[in-house]
């Protein structure tokens, strides 16, 4: 029987530099201990690429982020003891500068838009071949984002669905209360959290949730992120709550591992 610790850790120094050039620093979350040792493997026979440590769970996952820092975290969309829109949330709060990218062994459509809305920087199945997984980490670790060619449909869905259902229709007139609840709804953040912001009872945020997307004319959370962003209502700065939607910019371009043709 394979026995393992909760994550294990390197001990150098979090940056280290390989033929002159800085390594792109990573952590491992994956649930399955085989296939995260596999994939450590394979990425640290990589130039460039330093894996810091990995584990099994969501919990020690962020308490490593946090100790290490590293540019990127490889992370599991089924990795236990936390959601993974929640885990995404708290590694952007405590480390904003640490970006995600999102392991799925299916890719279904609620986790994905779940994990772009809290903040995602690349998504890919875990199909994917593992150069193009070298390739993402790279792509993201630059400043750019990436998800794997199945699922650039599901966002362009999103888009459409929204975009058909306000042909012609003047945006909404907001009150500031509604335009901050729209924007923690953007970010990602579920109602016991807005709630909490707000100071509010979950109870009340429910029904405030149900006006609101009844005046903007959508059905869901997804649709409603989707209108704040396509009508210019997420700040251009950074919120001092969970970044979402507005940070995760999952567009193409021809270095990413798929073609938008």
């Amino acid at each position: 029987m394979i026995h393992s610790r909760s994550f294990t850790d390197s001990s150098s120094p979090t940056r280290r530099e390989r033929n002159g050039l800085a390594s792109i620093t990573l952590v491992l979350a994956d649930q399955h201990l085989l296939f995260r040792q596999a994939l450590r493997h394979y990425l640290e026979a990589e130039q460039g690429i330093r894996v810091l440590g990995e584990t099994g769970d969501a919990f020690h996952l962020t308490s490593l982020v946090e100790l290490r820092r590293p540019d990127v975290a490889l992370v599991d969309a089924a990795l236990p003891g936390m959601e993974i829109a929640a885990t995404i949330r708290r590694i952007k709060l405590t480390c904003p500068g640490v970006r995600v990218i999102v392991l799925s062994l299916s890719g279904d459509r609620d986790t994905f838009l779940s994990a772009v809305r809290a903040g995602a920087d690349g998504f890919l199945v875990k199909d994917t071949p593992v150069d193009e997984v070298v390739s993402a980490i790279r792509q993201v670790a630059g400043g750019g984002a990436v998800i794997s060619p199945a699922l650039t449909g599901v966002l362009l869905r999103e888009f459409r669905r929204l975009s058909t259902l306000q042909e012609g229709v003047p945006p909404a007139s907001l009150t500031l209360r509604e335009i901050q609840l729209l924007r923690l709804v953007a970010s990602g953040l579920s109602n016991k959290e807005i709630a909490e912001e707000l100071r509010l009872a979950e109870s009340t945020v429910k029904n405030r949730l149900s006006l609101l997307f009844e005046k903007l004319g959508v059905k869901d959370r997804t649709q409603a992120a989707i209108y704040a962003l396509m009508h210019g209502l997420l700040p251009e700065s950074e919120p001092e709550y969970a970044p979402g939607i507005a940070q995760s910019s999952l567009v193409a371009d021809p270095s990413t591992l798929h073609d938008m043709s």
